[in-house]
C-alpha cells in the first residue's frame, strides 16, 4: 500500500498537465524516476525517531547528544553523495566554553551560469536538552522543534542528490545553538557573507511535524509581505501550499528563526516556513514534544509537495523571488 501511495503522489506531483503527445514509455520512465526520489514515510519516521530519541538527550548545543545528531546528519550526507561545502561538513564556532557546529551539505548546480547563485535550505537540529519533568521524564526531545524541519531538509538533500535537477547550487544547512539565540545560523550567515556568497534565497523550516486545519494552507510563511516568495512558490506548485498567518507578525516570528541572520547579512528573501500555528500543538519546549506526537503522513506529504516549489526556485531563469517595497 505504501508503494502504491508513493506512486500516486509521484504521478500527482510530477505528471500533472502532461500532454497526450508524450510517449507512454517516456512517461513511465519519468514516473519511475520520481518514485525513486520522493520521500517515503518510513524513512521520514525512522530519521525523526532517532533524532528525537532519549539517546540524544534533547540535543542541547555542546552535549554528547547533539554530537550524535551531527554524526547522523554527516553520515546521511555521505550515504547520499552530498558533498561538504567547507573542508568538512562542520562549520564550528565558540560560545564561551562551548563549541557548536552547524552541518553543511552542498550540491552544485548543473547550469554553467546559474550554478554561481545559491539557494539555502535550513533548519536547526539542536534543542533545549531538558525541561520541567513530567511523570519522571525530563528530556525535551524536540521532535517538532526542530527534528521535523531537520528531517525535511535531509530528505530534500537526498532528492536533489538523485534527481540532479537543480540549476542553481544548493546548501543544506543544519544549525546548532538556535535555542541559544540563533547563534549557529548567525555564525554561518556572517561567514558566507564574508566569502561573498552569491545568495539568491534562503528558506528555514521550523516545526513542520503537525498538520494545520483542513481549511488552512498546509504551511505558512513568516515575513509574508516582505517578498513575493509565497506567491512564487505557490505558482511553481500550481497550488496554494504556503499562506499567511496573522499571529506570525504578532509573535515576531520572522526575527525569531534561523532565516533572520541571513536576511540581515544579505538583505535578500530569507524567510521561514512552518505548519505549527499555535492551535495544533501544545508541547513547545515541553518534554512531551515526542516522536509519537508527530503526524508522519502529513510530514511526508509536506516534504513531497514542496519539491516542485523548490525546483521552481532553483531553476527559474531569472531571480523571480524578490523583496517587496514595504
Amino acid at each position: 500500500m505504501k508503494i502504491l501511495l508513493s506512486m500516486a503522489l509521484a504521478i500527482t506531483l510530477f505528471n500533472c498537465g502532461s500532454q497526450k503527445d508524450t510517449s507512454e514509455t517516456n512517461n513511465a520512465s519519468e514516473i519511475s524516476s520520481s518514485v525513486v526520489t520522493l520521500a517515503l514515510k518510513e524513512n521520514v519516521k525512522s530519521s525523526l525517531e532517532y533524532l528525537a530519541s532519549d539517546e540524544l538527550e534533547g540535543r542541547h548545543t555542546g552535549s554528547k547528544g547533539i554530537e550524535k545528531a551531527a554524526v547522523f546528519i554527516e553520515d546521511f550526507f555521505k550515504e547520499n553523495n552530498i558533498k561538504p561545502y567547507f573542508e568538512t561538513y562542520r562549520d564550528s564556532f565558540n560560545l564561551n566554553s562551548i563549541v557548536g557546529y552547524n552541518v553543511v551539505g552542498y550540491i552544485e548546480g548543473h547550469d554553467p551560469e546559474l550554478k554561481n547563485e545559491f539557494v539555502i535550505l535550513g533548519a536547526h537540529y539542536d534543542h533545549i536538552g531538558t525541561a520541567e519533568p513530567v511523570n519522571g521524564d525530563s528530556i525535551a526531545n524536540g521532535a517538532n522543534d526542530d527534528a521535523s524541519g531537520t528531517v525535511a531538509v535531509l530528505e530534500w538533500a537526498k532528492y536533489f542528490s538523485k534527481s540532479k535537477s537543480n540549476k542553481r547550487s544548493l546548501l543544506f544547512t543544519l544549525y546548532a545553538a538556535e535555542e541559544m539565540g540563533l547563534k549557529g545560523s548567525g555564525h554561518l550567515a556572517k561567514r558566507l557573507k564574508g566569502e561573498a556568497l552569491n545568495l539568491y534565497t534562503m528558506i528555514n523550516f521550523e516545526m513542520i511535524g503537525v498538520p494545520r486545519a483542513e481549511n488552512e494552507t498546509i504551511a505558512y510563511l513568516t515575513g509574508y509581505k516582505k517578498s513575493n516568495m509565497a506567491e512564487k512558490l505557490n505558482s511553481y506548485v500550481k497550488e496554494d501550499i504556503v499562506g499567511f498567518l496573522p499571529q506570525a507578525k504578532e509573535y515576531n516570528l520572522f526575527k525569531r528563526s534561523d532565516n533572520y541572520p541571513f536576511f540581515n547579512a544579505f538583505q535578500i528573501p530569507a524567510q521561514a516556513i512552518s505548519t505549527f500555528d499555535f492551535t495544533n500543538f501544545d508541547y513547545y519546549h515541553h518534554v512531551d514534544d515526542e516522536a509519537d506526537k508527530m503526524d508522519f503522513e502529513h510530514m511526508t506529504s509536506f516534504i513531497n509537495k514542496m519539491i516542485p516549489a523548490l525546483e521552481g526556485m532553483t531553476n527559474a531563469s531569472t531571480k523571480e523571488i524578490k523583496m517587496n517595497n514595504e
